[in-house]
């Protein structure tokens, strides 16, 4: 994704301190927090702005992000994101390509399919086969004697997505 992330620093009474990747330091008070956690979306930008009000330090960073279809369940995905799709007949480091895109926003801009959004491509390339946790599936009759224990794990495909053209 492009810009920084905000991380939080330390907590001092009711200052709170923000440190960001660059080194610098700024304090906000808990009003500013309470109105920025309600945004999604928190990055720092690129060049630095100096000004002496905290609204004017942040913004909502513009990206581009797709809803995709990928075997059946849908993913919101943005570049550079690694997500576990069902398994796929893929091999390891391989491309590939899926056009089932029903959604895409490009710096604000929604397009939305009907139901499929025309020409979309969304490009990923496979990390890995992998399996997921265990599901533990216990059935029992009680004052019967019958009890059955088994367990289940679902095999997942890993994949980076590596862009988003529309």
């Amino acid at each position: 994704m492009n810009g920084q992330i905000l991380f939080p620093f330390q907590e001092t009474g009711k200052i709170l301190h923000w440190h960001i990747k660059i080194g610098t330091t700024y304090s906000l008070s808990i009003t500013d927090l309470r109105n920025i956690l309600e945004l999604n979306f928190l990055y720092f930008t690129k060049k630095p702005i100096f000004a002496p009000h905290f609204d004017n330090l942040i913004y909502i960073n513009q990206f581009m992000y797709a809803i995709v279809n990928i075997s059946g369940k849908q993913f919101k995905v943005t570049k550079d994101q690694q997500i576990y799709a069902p398994k796929m007949q893929a091999d390891v480091d391989a491309s590939v390509e899926f056009d089932q895109v029903l959604l895409a926003d490009d710096n604000g801009t929604v397009s939305i399919g009907a139901p499929l959004l025309a020409g979309a491509v969304v490009s990923a390339k496979v990390l890995g086969h992998v399996k997921g946790d265990k599901v533990i599936v216990f059935k029992k009759k009680r004052r019967k004697g019958y009890k059955k224990k088994n367990g289940h794990r679902q095999d997942f495909t890993k994949i980076l997505i590596e862009g988003i053209a529309l």
